[in-house]
């Protein structure tokens, strides 16, 4: 699943490209929005919330969420795509510019009025104006013994956090992900960290949560699995955690820096 700053860098990517031109071309190449014909419309902006992507044209929203591969592509008028047409899910067009979104999870098309009815379940966006630490901090009080790994990838408790951040927050409150959240000491610290890991990582091309921009050195424990710790050197474990079967999602720990409470 995406991280927030990537929604958020899209968000931005197709609201310098769009916003306040008119569409010239709409093709949502889904086939429940098949007949949707934009064209002639002005484009709003293009927000982000959470992981979602909300481009308001005129009484509609365009809802975008990329899910495990999709992406949001601009180019000139005439540029030759990046990735093949056929992974192509909407393509929006204006005078001298073409956004496509690839691959994309969820492409729909709904009235604008009706937006709550898609992100309104949302806790507080991390990246969005309407943060409110206070707000995020009460949700995640409220996930009891829920193991925090999970509690920080539920986006009704705030909205934002993917894998790479759930690991990389777990590292740094030096706590194992499978601990259960009311075990977790000053939770209003662990809701400010990863306020702020997100805003400083959402303008960056590459994620840095280390501080150290080498490759290989940008995150303390996600995908280092079998690796040395950056800060003690003990091993790297891999696993999974999940609460449905089938749909665990990869943790990365280390044993000494986080260990079991």
């Amino acid at each position: 699943m995406p991280e927030g700053d990537t929604v958020w860098q899209a968000a931005q990517r197709l609201d310098a490209a769009l916003t306040g031109h008119t569409l010239t071309e709409c093709d949502v190449r889904v086939p429940r929005y098949a007949t949707v014909d934009l064209t002639g419309l002005r484009v709003d902006e293009t927000v982000a919330r959470g992981k979602h992507l909300l481009t308001r044209v005129g009484e509609f929203t365009i809802h975008t969420h990329l899910k495990m591969e999709g992406v949001w592509h601009v180019y000139p008028r005439g540029a030759r795509w990046k990735r093949p047409a056929h992974q192509a899910r909407i393509i929006l067009g204006t005078d001298d510019t073409v956004a496509v979104g690839f691959a994309l999870g969820i492409t729909e098309v709904i009235e604008r009025a009706h937006e709550g009815d898609v992100v309104g379940y949302l806790g507080p966006d991390l990246l969005g104006p309407d943060w409110d630490a206070d707000a995020a901090t009460a949700n995640l009080v409220a996930a009891g013994d829920r193991p925090i790994g999970e509690a920080l990838l539920d986006q009704r408790i705030m909205a934002g956090i993917g894998n790479v951040y759930r690991n990389e927050i777990c590292f740094l409150r030096g706590v194992d992900p499978r601990t259960p959240t009311a075990r977790v000491p000053d939770l209003p610290r662990t809701v400010d960290l990863a306020y702020r890991l997100l805003q400083a990582n959402r303008a960056r091309v590459a994620r840095v949560t280390t501080g150290d921009r080498r490759p290989g050195r940008r995150s303390w424990v996600y995908g280092r699995g079998g690796k040395p710790c950056l800060r003690c050197g003990t091993t790297i474990v891999a696993g999974e955690l999940g609460e449905t079967p089938g749909r665990e999602r990869s943790i990365f720990y280390c044993p000494r820096c986080q260990p079991p409470r």
